[in-house]
């Protein structure tokens, strides 16, 4: 499956243990990192609290398909993907959208000079 920079993908994360696993939803932040992995941020559906870094994904963002439930990304954790773990894409974010995600990633990492 063929992936870019701001879209919306679910991925299946198996536990140490390699028998068992969960499938979660993450935003593809950098896609051209060496060896097929990506960097991702996560996404939940836990939206009864939001964090100071934590923001509510809107079906406005999206330039195409939507997630099933309301979901919040969870910017205090970006983590390495391989890419062998991808099941299906949801969507794309829209380039405003990304573009404010990544601006509230770059502030709350204090990345931006």
């Amino acid at each position: 499956m063929e992936i870019n920079a701001a879209d919306i993908i679910l991925c299946e994360f198996y536990f140490s243990d390699l028998k068992t696993s969960k499938s979660r939803p993450v935003l593809v932040f950098k896609d051209n990192l060496p060896f097929d992995d990506f960097v991702a941020i996560p996404i939940s559906s836990q939206i009864s609290q939001l964090h100071a870094d934590e923001i509510l994904i809107e079906s406005t963002d999206f330039k195409l398909g939507i997630l099933p439930k309301a979901s919040k990304l969870m910017l205090r954790k970006p983590f390495i993907v391989s890419k062998k773990v991808l099941i299906k894409k949801y969507g794309t974010l829209n380039s405003n959208a990304f573009k404010r995600y990544q601006q509230l990633f770059c502030d709350y990492f204090q990345c931006c000079g």
